[in-house]
């Protein structure tokens, strides 16, 4: 489910890519004294480059994503005997670009409990449609009886547009 829709974006951009190029490539075409299949020729070798750079992009999105996927899950087998704690973490819900362009967000652990435990935290960095865009874990250590600890989530790589992040899983050690 999370590669589905991870790869959802990069797909669209391959195909938006893909008609662009192809009608640039037209375009081009249609300027010079080429016969309409040099033009058509031309037009179909551009748009067949431009979609396999697109391919690419998006295969290395995917497998970024992935990585990341795996890495949350690792490190989350790690805390195994922790208890679900998903309720007991928020995110300020948007993410703010750094100068590197990788997105942070805020993230508050709030213990119930009567001794001091630590939080594992898995956060989703999603777009404005929902669609998956990284994932990264977080800890957050020592948050002391009834008090509240945070700690920053920032994501494997450049991330554009509107970013949301959101708690996709915690644990409690």
């Amino acid at each position: 489910m999370l590669q589905r829709d991870g790869i959802r974006g990069p797909v669209r951009l391959v195909l938006a890519v893909s008609v662009v190029a192809a009608l640039a490539a037209q375009l081009t075409a249609c300027s010079d004294d080429s016969s309409p299949s040099d033009a058509a020729s031309k037009a179909a070798s551009a748009a067949s480059k431009a979609a396999s750079k697109a391919a690419s992009a998006a295969t290395e999105a995917g497998d970024a994503l992935a990585s990341a996927t795996a890495e949350a899950g690792r490190k989350f087998d790690e805390f195994k005997s922790g208890a679900d704690a998903k309720d007991e973490v928020k995110t300020a819900g948007t993410a703010s670009p750094g100068s590197d362009g990788r997105v942070t967000a805020e993230v508050t652990a709030t213990n119930p409990t009567s001794s001091a435990k630590s939080y594992v935290v898995q956060v989703d960095f999603r777009d404005q449609s929902g669609n998956l865009l990284d994932t990264t874990v977080v800890t957050v250590d020592d948050v002391p009886a009834g008090g509240s600890e945070n700690a920053t989530a920032r994501s494997n790589r450049s991330l554009t547009g509107d970013v949301k992040a959101d708690v996709a899983r915690a644990a409690r050690h």
